[in-house]
């Protein structure tokens, strides 16, 4: 699946993408004639420091896009609050102002069924990212796509991050120097794939390496930076230096965690790595108090949900066989980050 990605942005063009998060409207008016196409884009909560980024690339590769076409290209996206029946409103008011394309991280991945049946009946494509319908409901319909990066991809990398930070100086990371590695897990939504398989597929390549572990604890912080604190708080109270590894399903735990320790000013923290390379992360990793994390393409995720909705809103087919449902699911590879590369990942980003 990953050889998709590149062939679908050379047939349809890269921009250079930026940051919004507001309806924008350009236009390009080379010959006088204009072309019109509508984007929207509903986002389950954008105080998620992970997703907030895409509809920034989205808006400003459509800006690129409007000055070497000539056409008016409107990308309106609005915030579900965490709320799927808000989220439900947003997609009927983007069907009623006739929106070409919908592009939707669901607030609720197994809800899908309703947007679906709403803009099949309106004749509308969606574009579903980051939080992954059921496969039932994808199959309803041969007009929707899924853009993501695929979890145990990550999980792979994080553990394999672990794995060779701790075999490269085992003394530092196992304190009390028993061979085992007593660690903590900050786990993300309660049911959402990616969490699950996160969480299965990072201690398993870990173990599989040889290094044993010993799990502490795990709890749910629901992706939050505040509720991870607030849990890693709890940890230093009840297991105090036992900690010798954090295991987080995403970075904005991950910070969460690391905040605690500076606020108890403890300097000699764990052995701490988390998912998804957002700003703060990388500037965690050149302070030394993450080790490293995995690159979730944000950039290149709303470059392909950005070039679907584009090739959809054009009426032309983005895949050779959208009848296939595996070509409908575009994969986006991670890369593991460390101290060894995070310069270049900033550059890269943008950031």
């Amino acid at each position: 699946m990953k050889k998709i990605v590149p062939t679908l942005i050379a047939l349809i063009g890269i921009g250079i993408l930026s940051s919004s998060c507001a309806m924008m409207e350009f236009a390009s008016r080379s010959d006088g004639k204009i072309k019109q196409i509508k984007i929207g884009v509903t986002i389950y909560q954008m105080e998620d420091p992970f997703i907030s980024t895409i509809p920034d690339y989205i808006g400003n590769i459509a800006k690129t896009k409007e000055l070497t076409k000539n056409m008016k290209i409107t990308v309106n996206v609005m915030d579900a609050k965490g709320n799927q029946n808000l989220q439900n409103d947003q997609v009927d008011k983007f069907l009623a102002q006739n929106y070409d394309v919908i592009c939707v991280n669901m607030v609720d991945r197994t809800a899908a069924s309703v947007i679906i049946d709403r803009a099949k009946a309106a004749n509308v494509p969606i574009v579903f990212f980051n939080r992954e319908p059921v496969e039932e409901d994808m199959q309803r319909w041969d007009k929707l796509y899924y853009v993501c990066s695929l979890a145990s991809e990550s999980a792979n990398l994080e553990g394999g991050i672990v794995v060779k930070i701790y075999q490269a100086d085992p003394q530092k990371w196992d304190k009390n120097g028993d061979g085992i590695l007593q660690y903590v897990i900050l786990e993300g939504e309660q049911g959402h794939q990616d969490s699950l398989i996160r969480t299965e597929v990072t201690i398993k390549t870990i173990t599989e390496a040889g290094i044993k572990l010993e799990k502490l604890s795990n709890k749910t912080a629901d992706w939050q930076r505040t509720q991870a604190g607030v849990i890693m708080s709890q940890w230093l109270e009840e297991f105090g230096d036992q900690i010798e590894m954090i295991i987080s399903n995403n970075d904005n735990m991950a910070l969460g965690a690391i905040d605690t320790y500076q606020e108890a000013q403890i300097t000699n923290v764990p052995l701490i790595v988390g998912i998804d390379a957002i700003q703060p992360a990388l500037e965690a990793i050149k302070n030394g108090m993450l080790v490293g994390t995995v690159l979730n393409d944000a950039k290149g995720q709303g470059e392909a949900i950005f070039e679907l909705a584009y090739a959809l809103a054009m009426d032309e087919d983005p895949v050779e066989n959208p009848q296939d449902i595996s070509q409908r699911y575009i994969w986006i590879p991670h890369s593991a980050v460390t101290i060894d590369n995070v310069d270049e990942v900033v550059q890269t980003m943008g950031y």
